[in-house]
């Protein structure tokens, strides 16, 4: 592992010249990406979600499409669409954006239910259907989308289905005030972001993708995640829990973690990191709408992750 463990610190660290200060928030957009999941970062605007989604696309040797999400969106804007050739006498399907490998969905939650749901099927099975044709996405395919909280004007709140696509759901937040320093030095000269160059190719993605799966989980973490998971389902204090995707992606995400840190098996505390980011976002808290939703369910986690027995 320890030629994959090199080229995971290099985007790592080329991701890192260009996002100061937030190895965390980096390390679980690496967790997404090289467990085949699809990331949503979601936070207030100006702290760098867009900058962060463009240094991964720039750090890897990819197609890399950005979709700046508006209300007047439709879903052929993003899928593509059949077009008649009146010389041919027949029609011919045009791609979309999302024939890529990496999507930037920009501001998703500015765009229409309609519009956000031509996404699904895209993050679930690699493909698309348009007017009864399916056409299968380019490998590896991620989506990195980025959403302004919902009391924000102009925003629909994503369904329960779509947010359920995303592996993880994270935040940036503020840098600390000598990190936001370093951050005005270094845009000094514009965009620290468009100057990254790729350090990973396509085939080298795969190849890390393909070895994530590899990676050993205990029984007993089994168990451990099985646990956590059906105390979502009976807690008092939730209106829906973790269903089984949901299940999936927190064993996929933690294999995924492990990878990363140089372990080709997976601990507890792999298990413990990753349930706030990958499980908050799929549950729903009862009396509580959208204000809030994402801390109450953060504090029922916790206490669930308290009274949940660790494996030894």
């Amino acid at each position: 592992m320890a030629d994959e463990h090199q080229l995971i610190e290099k985007l790592e660290q080329n991701i890192a010249t260009a996002i100061l200060g937030k190895p965390e928030p980096i390390q679980l957009s690496l967790v997404s990406l090289l467990a085949g999941g699809h990331l949503l970062v979601e936070d207030a605007p100006g702290v760098g979600k867009t900058s962060l989604a463009k240094s991964i696309a720039k750090s890897l040797s990819c197609d890399f499409k950005r979709l700046q999400f508006t209300p007047d969106m439709l879903p052929s804007d993003i899928l593509g669409s059949n077009v008649f050739l009146p010389n041919r006498g027949e029609f011919e399907f045009r791609p979309g954006p999302i024939f890529t490998n990496v999507l930037l969905a920009d501001e998703i939650n500015r765009t229409t239910p309609r519009t956000q749901s031509a996404l699904l099927e895209a993050m679930s099975e690699g493909q698309v259907s348009v007017e009864g044709l399916t056409h299968t996405l380019p490998t590896p395919f991620f989506v990195l989308a980025t959403q302004n909280p919902f009391e924000f004007e102009g925003t629909y709140p994503l369904p329960e289905n779509q947010l359920d696509r995303f592996m993880c759901c994270i935040e940036i937040g503020y840098p600390a005030r000598d990190v936001e320093k370093n951050v005005l030095i270094n845009h000094r000269e514009g965009e620290p972001g468009d100057k990254l160059q790729s350090v990973i190719t396509a085939e080298q993605l795969r190849h890390l993708q393909a070895s994530v799966r590899a990676v050993k989980v205990e029984d007993s973490l089994n168990d451990y995640i099985l646990e956590i998971v059906h105390a979502t389902r009976s807690h008092e204090q939730l209106h829906l829990g973790v269903s089984t995707r949901g299940a999936i992606t927190l064993y996929r995400a933690v294999q995924g973690l492990a990878f990363i840190e140089g372990r080709s098996y997976a601990v507890p505390d792999d298990v413990k990191r990753l349930v706030l980011p990958v499980l908050a976002h799929r549950i729903v808290v009862k009396g509580v709408l959208h204000e809030g939703r994402r801390d109450r369910a953060k504090a029922v986690l916790r206490q669930i992750l308290s009274k949940t027995p660790v494996p030894a």
